[in-house]
């Protein structure tokens, strides 16, 4: 764990207004440590580890299992940012019980720290159940990823007023739910502004302007690590994925022309060792000086 102090719920939810909240994905061990150092506040342990990591088209094929395995990844780094599971489809689409139990194991077995849930006002007895068992929960609204069948595809949300006034409706119930803080994503920017201002909690936006009180991105697409072509709200820092293959191609390269490993890629034994291991045992010499004399007669 790093020297930084350790994020916590309250600690994001006293962010309202304040410093700007930065949250980035993280799917394993390595990234988590990357995010960490950076400087991350919250790292979301997100379900698109279906399409970013897992080869999947959508983030509908992960399960609670899944979700567990790559928190608990993360979850060993000790950072010191919040480690926040995302809670997968149909985990938390059933009963409350069921969805204070897959919660629960984000927690117990993931190592999470908080849990982040999709949907509006009709996730508010869930959410309660979750904040009376002590989980820390955030909201998220707007384009809702797990919903991509119902909305007809990626879609920004919130374009027409009626739709717009229904989810500043649903960030009201929500905050009153006792959710610490709300990712808007894929919203236009005043709608962003006017839900920031209508809750008292925290918005992280993805898709939603410059005036959330945080903003998240995908590990993956803000180093250049993903394939395809980017959401029109992501800035890419980096091109690591071309910097990777032209690495592999020198080493492939040096392999085919022998020139890897070279001397200092090398182990060596002490000279006394090689000799004895060169040398034939005595043994062994006389055997083949006995058979040159029978030759010879």
């Amino acid at each position: 764990m790093s020297d930084r102090k350790k994020v916590t719920a309250p600690a994001v939810l006293a962010r309202k207004g304040g410093d700007k909240i930065k949250m980035v994905t993280a799917y394993d061990a390595p990234t988590a440590r990357i995010a960490d150092r950076a400087g991350a506040d919250i790292i979301l342990v997100g379900d698109s580890v279906a399409n970013v990591v897992l080869g999947y088209d959508d983030t509908l094929q992960v399960t609670i299992d899944d979700m567990v395995h790559h928190t608990a990844a993360v979850s060993r780094t000790r950072p010191a940012a919040m480690v926040l599971g995302d809670m997968p489809w149909l985990s938390y689409h059933g009963s409350v019980e069921a969805t204070v139990r897959n919660a629960g194991k984000l927690i117990r077995d993931g190592g999470a720290e908080a849990v982040k849930l999709e949907g509006g006002a009709k996730r508010v007895p869930m959410i309660e159940a979750l904040v009376a068992a002590e989980i820390p929960v955030m909201g998220h609204i707007g384009l809702t990823p797990q919903s991509v069948h119902a909305m007809g595809g990626y879609r920004v949300q919130g374009k027409h007023a009626d739709v717009a006034q229904h989810l500043v409706a649903d960030a009201k119930a929500l905050a009153a739910a006792g959710v610490f803080a709300i990712v808007l994503e894929g919203v236009p920017d005043l709608l962003a502004e006017i839900v920031s201002f209508a809750v008292d909690v925290p918005t992280i936006g993805i898709g939603a302007g410059p005036r959330c009180d945080g903003q998240v991105l995908v590990f993956h697409d803000v180093l250049g690590l993903g394939e395809g072509r980017l959401p029109k709200f992501v800035r890419q820092y980096a091109g690591l994925a071309d910097d990777a293959v032209a690495a592999l191609e020198q080493f492939f390269s040096d392999v085919e022309a022998g020139t890897f490993p070279a001397d200092a890629e090398t182990y060596h034994m002490p000279e006394e060792t090689a000799r004895s291991l060169m040398a034939p045992p005595a043994e062994e010499w006389a055997d083949d000086l006995r058979a040159d004399e029978a030759m010879e007669h």
